[in-house]
């Protein structure tokens, strides 16, 4: 497995930060680079939540599969390439004074041979751009609209 972790601090309250991640449809007016978002089933929050996102020609869907809340959540991302077997995101946060501490872990797994690990660092990699501009939405963002 490969692991790609990310970390940023925000200028924002906790509280202020989990409302705008938990807002689980709602992605695509911090994340740049998602062109549209919108949720598959009827839960607004917790584990079974389910998003469809396009970005470009590429349509993927993210479901919960942990749920603490105003602490973290993690989901899975289907819809990649089928050499990839799991993608997992997890966005934990900690306040740290006024501001957050945001950290996002990508957990990549395809498979044990050497060829599947070369795919999963190489996936990992772009991940881990989107990871870097997901944050620096989110911190823009946040500042953009601080009350």
């Amino acid at each position: 497995m490969t692991t790609i972790q990310r970390t940023a601090l925000i200028d924002a309250p906790l509280e202020v930060v989990w409302e705008v991640l938990s807002d689980f449809a709602s992605i695509s007016t911090w994340a740049g680079f998602v062109d549209h978002a919108c949720l598959l089933n009827e839960r607004t929050e917790g584990i079974g939540m389910a998003r469809r996102i396009q970005t470009g020609r590429t349509t993927i869907v993210e479901t919960v599969t942990s749920w603490e809340p105003a602490v973290a959540y993690s989901y899975e991302i289907t819809g990649l390439p089928p050499v990839i077997k799991s993608v997992t995101n997890t966005w934990r946060l900690g306040a740290s004074g006024d501001a957050t501490m945001v950290w996002l872990t990508t957990e990549i797994e395809a498979g044990p041979r050497p060829p599947q690990k070369a795919i999963a660092k190489a996936v990992g990699r772009k991940l881990g751009q989107s990871s870097d501009e997901m944050l620096a939405g989110l911190s823009a963002y946040l500042k953009a609209n601080a009350e």
